[in-house]
């Protein structure tokens, strides 16, 4: 009796090792696998782009996943470039300085192709906004000081105040302000929430509010933001803004947002970039998972997590 205890105990045994077998796909990270560094920009979609990128990686192919917090500078391409940082899913373009574009000019960095995702930036206000001022749907009517009154705070006197978000953000809207001749000054609430924290308090108390933001985000539906109409964006005004001369007087454009990698990721895991190729979230994806992230506070990995376990045959494709 003993020696057939003994058998069972053996075979439970070989049973559990040949179960938690962390290598390989999956079945979690290998730690024999290169870590994988993942860049999260701060806001919402980034963040969500990433959790789903690193569930993936690690649960599937086995590779132990890193998410690094960086703000949108040149220590993100300096990162991407000498193989710290791997790869960046979500770049809009509209933001990309010319210093920037060298390095994938020089092939440092690589552009890894389209994201899904269209994003488009621009200044906002709740729709109450122009329908009790219809003059304010565009750019001219905030030349009027009487307008601007209506968005003066303490801090802007009587000009009118224009939110801006993290100082970070690639923003042109001081430039646009001064080059329009508008009586605003820009106010920054510090980060994403911040804005959205103000947005939530004057739309509550039905009082206006012109900020910069962008679609796709969870914000847009719940506060029923309307895009106001600046001059048309133009390829000499984008040229201004890549220049940083000080120039920008247009609108954003619609941005394609595409992802980035390291030109060192090919030789440290070629299989990691030939995933990372495929990888594709679309505007329908990232607002299927941003309300419970932005509206829900629900912790981001467990959204992305959600969103994997939903949608097995479309990353499935993506797998090399």
């Amino acid at each position: 009796m003993k020696r057939l205890l003994s058998l069972f105990a053996v075979l439970g045994l070989i049973a559990a090792a040949c179960g938690s077998d962390d290598g390989g796909s999956a079945g979690g990270p290998d730690p024999d696998n290169p870590t994988i560094n993942i860049i999260v920009n701060p806001w919402t979609a980034s963040r969500l782009n990433a959790e789903v990128a690193k569930n993936i990686l690690e649960n599937e192919m086995g590779y132990p996943v890193e998410i690094t917090e960086v703000n949108e500078n040149d220590a993100m391409f300096t990162g991407l470039a000498d193989g710290t940082l791997d790869v960046v899913l979500e770049i809009w373009p509209s933001g990309v300085t010319d210093a920037e574009q060298s390095y994938f000019d020089d092939g440092s960095v690589v552009n890894i192709g389209n994201l899904g995702a269209v994003g488009k930036i621009g200044w906002f206000v709740p729709d109450y906004v122009i329908d009790d001022n219809p003059a304010l749907a565009t750019w001219e009517g905030y030349g009027d000081p009487a307008a601007a009154s209506l968005f003066a705070t303490a801090e802007t006197g009587s000009n009118g105040r224009f939110l801006g978000t993290d100082p970070s953000y690639s923003q042109y809207d001081e430039q646009i302000i001064a080059n329009l001749g508008l009586p605003f000054d820009v106010v920054f609430s510090g980060s994403e929430p911040a804005t959205v924290a103000e947005v939530d308090a004057r739309v509550s108390a039905g009082e206006p509010i012109l900020l910069y933001w962008w679609t796709p985000t969870a914000a847009v539906a719940k506060y029923n933001l309307v895009n106001v109409a600046l001059p048309a964006y133009s390829e000499t005004c984008g040229a201004s803004a890549a220049a940083g001369d000080g120039g920008v007087d247009c609108d954003y454009p619609e941005d394609v947002i595409y992802k980035a990698a390291s030109g060192l990721l090919e030789d440290k895991a070629a299989d990691v970039l030939a995933f990372l190729r495929a990888f594709t979230i679309t505007n329908d994806d990232q607002l299927e998972m941003l309300p419970a992230v932005e509206i829900d506070g629900d912790d981001p990995a467990e959204v992305a997590a959600k969103w994997v376990a939903d949608h097995e045959d479309t990353w499935k494709a993506w797998l090399p």
